[in-house]
């Protein structure tokens, strides 16, 4: 079975963010490895994982947990999204950081 590729894990993070934004919750936290074993069980893709997920921070969006290297630790790499403003009008979090 062909790793997942980084849009697949966007795509799963959008649901999660959208699935929230509907319950009318304020925020999910993501973590890498659990995103990682949720959609890939058993293989090891945590740098696309990783990706995906700094990919999809937006402006407001913060670190839980930020690892200082891209080594094992990166399975740590936990991402606070704010789901009550789910507009296409907000900036990505690099563009303000």
């Amino acid at each position: 079975m062909a790793k997942l590729e980084m849009n697949d894990y966007v795509g799963a993070i959008q649901g999660k963010k959208q699935e929230a934004h509907e319950k009318q919750w304020l925020y999910i936290e993501v973590n890498a490895k659990e995103l990682m074993e949720e959609l890939e069980p058993g293989v090891k893709n945590l740098t696309t994982a990783c990706k995906a997920m700094l990919d999809m921070m937006l402006e407001g969006d913060g670190f839980i947990v930020e690892p200082k290297s891209k080594s094992k630790v990166a399975g740590a790499l936990t991402v606070r999204y704010y789901v009550d403003n789910l507009s296409p009008e907000r900036r990505k979090y690099s563009e303000v950081n």
